[in-house]
């Protein structure tokens, strides 16, 4: 008689499955290559905010329309080449560093930049450029002349919002404005035209320095004002702002005046 075998009857050991259970790491070992990898993070990041990015909010109104409060900006610090100022934690006062930039780059006229005042008081400021080296910059009844050629611009609306600071309901005329070189035409807001900064000038750049004007031209201590950052060395560059990345700041929604919502994403 045949003897029939089944399947429950085989058993068969495969070698392949011999377990193979892999030492662990001692404790030490794995404290130190956790510790190698935060390290390298850290030296990364270090790197990355020190010489490639920046990330700056928008404290004030001295930009607007194009940069509002609360706006988050990205920042970058490649665009000019690096300078101490370019650093981050207060390293632009250590004492063993110069001035002067490695990389450098010439700024255009129209860039929206970042850069610290020299007026000694360590403010980091943000403005859009209008003189360069050797330009001759002024403001004649609230008109924006470089080298002795008008500005023109043209009225988009008017309308009121209320000051982020003094709670004050403001009214404001909208213009576009395109500097030469620049791109794209940009956006401004006059109060009017015969405002304390709206005659100031010529001013002509000295080398190796700027002059820079806020959007809200009537609200913004720029290189015009007493108080100002007045020409910006070279020097004290720190990047040129690229992209409003978001904004979640909310105003008070009132009959009549304007207010910006929640933003995200928009090329400067």
């Amino acid at each position: 008689m045949t003897e029939k075998s089944t399947s429950d009857d085989i058993n068969i050991k495969d070698d392949t499955d011999t377990d193979t259970k892999k030492e662990k790491k001692p404790l030490k070992q794995a404290v130190i290559d956790e510790l190698k990898f935060i390290a390298g993070l850290a030296a990364f990041l270090f790197l990355f905010f020190n010489f490639v990015f920046g990330h700056f909010k928008i404290p004030s109104e001295s930009m607007q329309p194009t940069l509002e409060v609360g706006d988050h900006l990205y920042v970058n610090k490649f665009s000019y080449g690096f300078s101490k100022h370019s650093l981050i934690l207060g390293m632009h006062k250590l004492p063993f560093l110069n001035d002067g930039r490695v990389f450098a780059r010439m700024p255009k006229r129209g860039d929206v930049v970042v850069f610290r005042s020299p007026t000694g008081q360590n403010i980091v400021m943000i403005k859009r450029l209008v003189g360069l080296p050797g330009d001759e910059i002024e403001t004649r009844r609230g008109r924006l002349y470089v080298n002795g050629e008008l500005v023109e611009r043209k009225a988009i609306d008017t309308f009121s919002y209320r000051d982020h600071r003094n709670k004050q309901v403001v009214e404001v005329t909208q213009y576009e404005e395109q500097l030469d070189g620049e791109k794209d035409p940009h956006q401004i807001y006059e109060t009017s035209d015969i405002e304390k900064l709206d005659s100031r000038g010529p001013y002509i750049i000295p080398d190796d320095k700027f002059f820079f004007m806020g959007d809200n031209r009537d609200n913004s201590q720029d290189s015009r004002a007493p108080l100002g950052p007045g020409f910006v060395p070279f020097d004290h560059l720190i990047g040129r702002a690229d992209m409003m990345v978001y904004s979640l700041k909310k105003c008070k929604k009132e009959e009549g005046l304007k207010c910006p919502g929640i933003r995200f994403f928009k090329m400067l």
